[in-house]
């Protein structure tokens, strides 16, 4: 069984009210789950993460990749070289990291809490 839940496709938007409709009607998902996390405003729409504000003053990520646990990721790319950026945060969602992978891509890890699965 995979470690991973899921890969949650980051989108940078200049009004996140402007955008829902559109990403909920790609997600065919109503439901839509707004949050912010420092400066930033954020508005998950089924797989899509939509994100507003200071984006500039954060590190530009391909994706969060969604895990059951950190252990074995954190273990996995410790042991390939990569650097970690960010992290460990806790969040309203879980704890996170922002890593660089050997290979230049950035991704963000999250390991949600029982009450944001």
């Amino acid at each position: 069984m995979s470690n991973v839940r899921a890969m949650v496709s980051n989108v940078e938007v200049g009004d996140l009210d402007a955008a829902l409709e559109l990403y909920q009607n790609l997600a065919g998902d109503e439901a839509v789950r707004r949050f912010s996390y420092r400066d930033l405003e954020l508005a998950l729409v089924g797989l899509f993460l939509l994100v507003s504000g200071a984006i500039e003053k954060h590190v530009s990520q391909v994706a969060t990749v969604v895990v059951e646990s950190l252990d074995p990721v954190l273990k996995a790319l410790d042991a390939a070289g990569a650097e970690i950026l960010e992290g460990p945060d806790q969040t309203s969602n879980g704890t996170r990291f922002v890593i660089r992978h050997p290979d230049g891509a950035v991704f963000e890890y999250m390991q949600p809490t029982a009450s944001a699965s």
